[in-house]
């Protein structure tokens, strides 16, 4: 039977070569205009003015005159006459009009035609067959009749099939089809899996169930399990959510739809929502399958905390559809939907619930030995030095994503290449991460002695506090080398702190506030450096008194509300609750820059020769702190970690450095 069934299919198969096509109707309409232009085309004409027609009427040269009135215009016929016609077309012009010649000229009115022709009969005896006729120009009557009708056509075709999308998504009757990117069983457009993946353990491990899910459905529905209908991925941007979705296409054995949140959004109304019914019913279609929605935030944010403030716009009635397609009254089995955000606090909480996204995937930050595996990663394409330490990196780079890892690679091979390097040293990577922190280092900014002082006072006043508070961030180096729009730095190695503590925030603050105590202690005087520390200082006080209820007076006291909108204009608390806050924070501050200027006080010396080096190197490091301060008697948190996982990993060696 499959044989005689095979030919039926063959016709099918065949049947897109006839289909039709808007550009076979344009040909046809071409060839028929070029068609009409050939059939219609005349006898050549040559025109004359008027004054040599009137001789050419008097030699006797004319045979016929057709005059068509409407037009003051008149076609002359010459006579059969080889000398006539040598006389009015001039030497060779038989050979330009190989038909019976034919002239056209313009004559002032049909009545003095007629006296004129009417005169030379009289006085050579000769009559000229006169005839007169009205003609009417078809074409130029079809141009001016359906020209503007069609120019309107086109145009509005054109404007529709680029609001369309164009291709086989976008056009006039299209512009309601789903934008998804379909990548089907078997295709090798995404070559990214699990294992180009560096990280995310736990992450992997929750979307690999999914895939696993679809391929051997019977190992977890023979327990009575449920596949999710959906999982978010939740995280910082940077940190892989793409990747990762693009690793589950990769390994995924089922089609898999990607499309962005905001391919749903376009200006007609009714669009979005007819978007996502039509993305629903080609992955029905090809069930199971997966659907990638990335920046799910175009369309998914809460309904009615909105800046337009307008209950009923065009998101909001995507947002009810996909709510509908994901877990409405239909059946959805074998579509999976994974979707990616970054702002998963103004997602409506419908689309959040369990039946639609059954699975929220923390992607966070990664840790050092989640870097170790990022940089190792990024670092196979690059010719790299030998004694390059691949640890010293990951410790080097706290707080850093996925992406600015493999922004610091590239950046560092462009830097080796700069300095006609033939691998890349780990310096490079230490100026990669200083460019990127930092901004572009400016060694030619004009500043005086005094400036220069001033700076490195400030810089080391950061250095000396910090290097002697407990809780402080680990110090790197201190530079007075300008970066961006900044004069000065100190660069911090700062503690991935899972809980901090009412003391480290404290001590951070202080650091924060050493350098105005340096300049106050050793010049008696202000300067506008310590701007971006006093922002930060404060910030801080605010935190710990408003959402961390860490004051006296408003103690365990928080106002911070997670569900509260973005586009609020009240306070959570009175004025009089206000006027408290603004006297505790200044009370917090003030105190931490009393406790600045003491520790500046009492260390003047060390912090002198602090800056005056700095002064002479322009750039120092922790040794040379080391160097003037002493051995800091406490061991950071990241160095706990590193000697930790060395104990519970004893063929891996504790770096120091």
């Amino acid at each position: 039977m499959e044989n005689k069934q095979q030919p039926q299919k063959n016709p099918n198969n065949q049947s897109p070569k006839f289909r039709f096509n808007m550009y076979w109707l344009y040909g046809a309409i071409a060839v028929f205009l070029i068609a009409i232009t050939l059939i219609n085309e005349e006898s050549p004409k040559k025109d004359v003015p008027y004054s040599n027609f009137q001789e050419y009427v008097e030699k006797g040269y004319v045979e016929k005159i057709v005059v068509i009135t409407n037009k003051n215009e008149a076609d002359v016929s010459l006579k059969d006459d080889p000398e006539a016609i040598k006389i009015v077309l001039g030497e060779g012009g038989e050979k330009l009009y190989p038909k019976k010649p034919q002239l056209t000229v313009r004559i002032p009115s049909p009545e003095k035609l007629d006296d004129f022709i009417s005169a030379n009969s009289t006085k050579t005896g000769e009559k000229i067959d006169v005839r007169y006729e009205e003609r009417k120009d078809y074409w130029d009557s079809l141009i001016w009749s359906f020209g503007p009708i069609l120019l309107i056509f086109f145009i509005w075709v054109i404007a529709m099939r680029r609001m369309g999308g164009g291709g086989a998504g976008g056009g006039i009757f299209n512009v309601g089809k789903s934008k998804a990117q379909l990548f089907d069983k078997g295709t090798a457009a995404i070559k990214v899996t699990f294992k180009d993946i560096a990280g995310l353990a736990e992450a992997k491990q929750e979307v690999q169930e999914i895939v696993d899910f679809l391929k051997n459905p019977a190992k977890y529905t023979s327990l009575g399990g449920k596949i999710p209908k959906g999982a978010l991925l939740v995280g910082p941007p940077g940190t892989g959510k793409t990747l990762l979705a693009k690793a589950v296409a990769g390994e995924a054995n089922v089609p898999f739809f990607s499309m962005s949140g905001s391919d749903f959004v376009e200006m007609f109304v009714g669009v979005g929502a007819s978007r996502v019914r039509d993305l629903f019913r080609q992955a029905k279609e090809k069930a199971p399958c997966i659907i990638f929605i990335d920046e799910i935030d175009a369309v998914g944010r809460a309904r009615g905390k909105n800046p337009s403030f307008n209950s009923n716009d065009e998101r909001e009635n995507t947002l009810n559809q996909l709510l509908t397609e994901m877990d409405g009254f239909g059946s959805n089995s074998g579509v999976i939907i994974l979707a990616a955000t970054n702002r998963a606090d103004v997602l409506d909480k419908a689309l959040l619930r369990a039946g639609r996204f059954d699975r929220q995937i923390s992607v966070d930050l990664p840790d050092i030995h989640e870097r170790n595996e990022i940089f190792q990663v990024h670092l196979r394409p690059l010719k790299l030095s030998k004694n390059l330490n691949v640890d010293f990196l990951a410790k080097q780079t706290p707080g850093f994503s996925g992406a600015d890892i493999a922004n610091v690679c590239n950046e560092a091979a462009l830097i080796a290449a700069r300095h006609n390097k033939t691998e890349v040293e780990k310096q490079d990577f230490l100026d990669a991460v200083d460019r990127i922190i930092g901004g572009l280092e400016k060694k030619n900014k004009i500043t005086t002695a005094s400036e220069k002082a001033s700076i490195a006072t400030h810089e080391a006043g950061h250095a000396s506090v910090s290097w002697l508070l407990e809780f402080a961030n680990p110090l790197v180096k201190v530079t007075i080398v300008p970066r961006g729009k900044a004069l000065g730095a100190a660069w911090y190695l700062p503690e991935e702190r899972q809980l901090t503590t009412k003391d480290q925030m404290l001590d951070e603050m202080c650091a924060l506030l050493g350098g105005r105590a340096a300049e106050q202690v050793v010049f008696d005087k202000l300067s506008t450096g310590a701007l971006n520390d006093l922002e930060r200082a404060t910030k801080m006080a605010y935190s710990m008194v408003v959402y961390y209820g860490m004051s006296d007076k408003l103690s365990n006291i928080s106002y911070f509300d997670s569900t509260q909108s973005d586009y609020s204009f009240t306070k959570p608390y009175s004025e009089k609750t206000s006027e408290i806050i603004d006297n505790e924070i200044k009370d917090i501050v003030n105190t931490q820059y009393q406790r600045a200027l003491t520790i500046i006080t009492e260390n003047r010396s060390k912090h002198k020769a602090l800056a005056d080096l700095l002064v002479e190197k322009e750039v120092i490091f922790a040794e040379d702190v080391e160097h003037i301060f002493g051995k800091r008697p406490w061991a950071s948190r990241m160095e706990e970690i590193i000697k930790e996982s060395a104990k519970n990993d004893n063929s891996k060696p504790i770096i120091e450095d």
